[in-house]
């Protein structure tokens, strides 16, 4: 979890009172926050003859976004201790009229398809917002955006450039201007030589240096704003005495790229002349249908039963003591004319993190406080436990193999591509492993689509224990599968293996026999929930298969029929001579592998 150091003077003055680190330690406690640590409590560097001011480090809940830097903090705190309500977030038209806009070129679809933009209007900048200014962008930069690569954020001066601007993607060597804080002017291609060696920024040039094209974004004179992800301009640059700051978001991932900005703005609005008013930014981008004005701060509304809270929380509140409790925790929420035992919430902007009626219950909890909460025993709970059915029919396999005299491994997940291929004697065709984009090792390529590779390499490091060795693995291969949103798919496999100086093949067939009838008879008692229409009428059988991974002759497929649908789950056998010297066995190796999740 991210961990912020405020001012501790600074703080306190927010709050309206000082605290012993005590008293302030509860506070962060009761508000599900957590101090880690108050420096007044030890020796303090000194720079420039001057001890460096007291400061309280403070642990953020990872979800948390908007308590990401000093203004969050302060302000969440405030409304919880009821000291203030929760702002009134508020977009305003510019002096003139018109709003500022951001032309999208098409060609950016090709490196960061998506921006956004925001006007903090007549904004009053001390030492310390813009230290915090600056430091929020850090945070979000280094958590939510995943180190730029999601979301990067600009600011400038708003008073040195000029509307309307462009955001484009062109060749590096056409891109020049002066980066910020120096002097000189460098294209795209010598920029990218220049930042080699900087600590700072060098972590970040990898996410476009390869590409064709840069994103860049212009103002209507041409004059580079920023080139996202790496740097902005030294000409729009903003100072201590920027009146009005343009705010510029580049993303490749929209979501991401609204909970930022929206962040953003709400917590330094309350420094513009007019507290949390922003000036929105009309976005022109219609090749990918993104046209609109931004940021968006409307409320998010939604509705949570009042019984739910109740059950999860032990407690008999009434919608408006639960509406109360909301309010402290920066909601605005009514009991709904719906039902009685509704209550209509408004999120706030800030609060990306809340996507369930869970949530809200959380924070009713905490503004209601965990310590005051009835103890219960467990049965008293707001929630039924249930196992997925995939998991129970792997625990009924596990246990039936482990009865059996067979001991259970875990190897990992990931293999190398010719342990799940070629040393298996088979072909990749291209469409079945998924291959990680950047491997560190050879020994982890792909996602393995089979567990052969796992038991073997298991039993060729334990060869100094006695033979014959009997394992098993019940566990999860993947597969490519483009119809799917995730592009993939995992299904869930039972492998077992023998190592002995014999064969072992009558020994895993009869393993297999056993596992089958265990199958079978779950399903007719119905154990634990399991339920699949056609199950207690199936049948299955052997008949001979080639294969290449085995030995020719001593292979066999397994069918089922259930249902009235036939298919085949698996094949057993004994390995093949290659495929036990590619993985260095000494004795004959017979192995079995199938599908389970068919029975559901």
């Amino acid at each position: 979890m991210p961990t912020i150091a405020v001012d501790k003077a600074g703080l306190f003055k927010a709050l309206g009172q000082d605290y012993t680190t005590e008293e302030f330690d509860q506070l962060c406690f009761d508000f599900g926050i957590e101090l880690d640590e108050d420096t007044s409590l030890s020796q303090r560097p000194v720079v420039n003859g001057k001890q460096e001011p007291a400061q309280l480090k403070i642990e953020i809940p990872a979800n948390r976004y908007d308590m990401l830097c000093f203004e969050g903090i302060s302000l969440m705190l405030n409304i919880f201790l009821g000291k203030r309500t929760s702002p009134d977030y508020r977009l305003v038209a510019p002096p003139k009229g018109e709003l500022q806009v951001i032309h999208v070129n098409k060609e950016t679809a090709r490196i960061r398809p998506f921006i956004t933009g925001a006007v903090l209007r007549n904004i009053k900048f001390t030492k310390e917002r813009y230290d915090s200014f600056i430091a929020l962008q850090d945070k979000l930069h280094q958590n939510l955006a995943r180190q730029r690569s999601l979301v990067a954020i600009g600011t400038h001066d708003l008073d040195t450039i000029e509307g309307p601007f462009s955001y484009e993607a062109l060749p590096p060597g056409k891109i020049q201007f002066v980066p910020l804080n120096q002097t000189r002017s460098m294209t795209g291609a010598e920029l990218m030589k220049f930042y080699e060696g900087d600590r700072n920024l060098s972590k970040y040039l990898p996410i476009i240096r390869d590409s064709p094209v840069y994103p860049v974004i212009y103002d209507s004179k041409r004059t580079v704003c920023s080139l996202p992800p790496i740097i902005n301009g030294n000409h729009s640059k903003i100072t201590l005495n920027t009146k009005n700051v343009f705010i510029d978001m580049t993303a490749t991932d929209r979501t991401k790229l609204d909970i930022c900005i929206n962040i953003v703005v709400s917590m330094f609005s309350q420094y513009t002349e007019d507290p949390f008013t922003v000036e929105p930014v009309k976005i022109v981008s219609p090749h990918n249908h993104q046209s609109r004005e931004s940021p968006d701060l409307t409320p998010r509304e939604t509705q949570a039963e009042i019984s739910y809270i109740n059950d999860c929380c032990g407690l008999s509140l009434t919608p408006s003591d639960i509406c109360a409790l909301l309010k402290r925790m920066s909601y605005t929420a009514s009991p709904s004319r719906a039902s009685p035992d509704l209550i209509d919430v408004q999120v706030p902007p800030t609060r990306a993190d809340v996507l369930h009626q869970a949530d809200i219950m959380e924070d009713v909890a905490i503004a209601y406080g965990f310590n005051r909460l009835p103890r219960s025993f467990p049965s008293q709970s707001g929630t039924i436990a249930q196992p997925l059915m995939v998991n129970k029919l792997s625990d009924i396999v596990r246990m039936e193999a482990a009865m059996a005299g067979w001991s259970e491994v875990m190897p990992l997940i990931l293999c190398s591509h010719d342990e799940n291929f070629a040393w298996l004697n088979r072909k990749d065709d291209g469409n079945t492993a998924v291959r990680l984009a950047n491997p560190k090792t050879a020994e982890y390529q792909v996602v393995r689509t089979t567990l052969l590779p796992g038991l073997l390499k298991t039993i060729r490091e334990n060869k100094h224990h006695g033979v014959p060795m009997k394992i098993f693995e019940v566990s999860d291969v993947v597969f490519k599968d483009v119809g799917l949103e995730r592009k993939s798919r995992n299904e869930r496999h039972f492998a077992a293996a023998w190592y002995g100086k014999s064969s072992g093949f009558e020994i895993v067939h009869g393993l297999m026999d056993r596992v089958m009838l265990m199958l079978k008879s779950a399903f007719v008692i119905g154990e634990e929930g399991l339920k699949s229409k056609g199950v207690e009428e199936a049948a299955y059988w052997i008949d001979e298969v080639d294969d290449p991974t085995f030995f020719e002759g001593h292979a066999a497929a397994i069918h089922v029929r259930i249902d009235g649908k036939e298919q085949v789950i698996g094949v057993f056998g004994i390995l093949h001579p290659t495929v036990l010297e590619k993985f260095e066995l000494r004795y004959p190796v017979s192995t079995l592998e199938m599908n389970i999740e068919v029975f559901l």
